[in-house]
């Protein structure tokens, strides 16, 4: 198989999911308002006292074209935050215990709303995994 033809196929993928197609005729801009994030780890213990790894995809959905600005320039400081509010999790789990995520999205979405300074950016959560 030729790999050229392949990344040529896989270039073109990419541009047309980075720009989507306009079905309604609609010719303005159309600006993301999803912000993916790194993914968060942490340190967690294990059954038989092993060590672990607690790891969380996050990202930030702001409709809101100021919010979203704030929310980019503030990508280090919710990293920064996010990381803090996974760790205190991670630590207060019990060694083969599975993680509450319903409070841990509680507890990133207040880490959220006080990093960007308002209400209005929405936490969405990937993947909580405990490996």
């Amino acid at each position: 198989m030729d790999r050229r033809a392949l990344l040529g196929l896989a270039a073109v993928a990419v541009s047309t999911a980075a720009s989507p197609a306009k079905a309604s005729g609609d010719t303005g801009t159309v600006q993301a308002s999803y912000l993916r994030l790194p993914t968060v780890t942490a340190n967690v213990m294990r059954s038989g006292g092993r060590r672990g790894v607690m790891t969380v995809e996050t990202g930030v959905d702001t409709p809101d074209a100021a919010l979203r600005t704030r929310v980019a320039q503030s990508a280090p400081r919710l990293r920064a935050a996010y990381a803090a509010v996974v760790q205190a999790t991670a630590n207060s789990l019990l060694p083969g215990a599975p993680p509450d995520v319903e409070r841990l999205v509680a507890q990133l979405q207040a880490a959220t709303d006080r990093t960007v300074g308002r209400a209005g950016a929405r936490l969405l959560i990937g993947t909580v995994m405990v490996v």
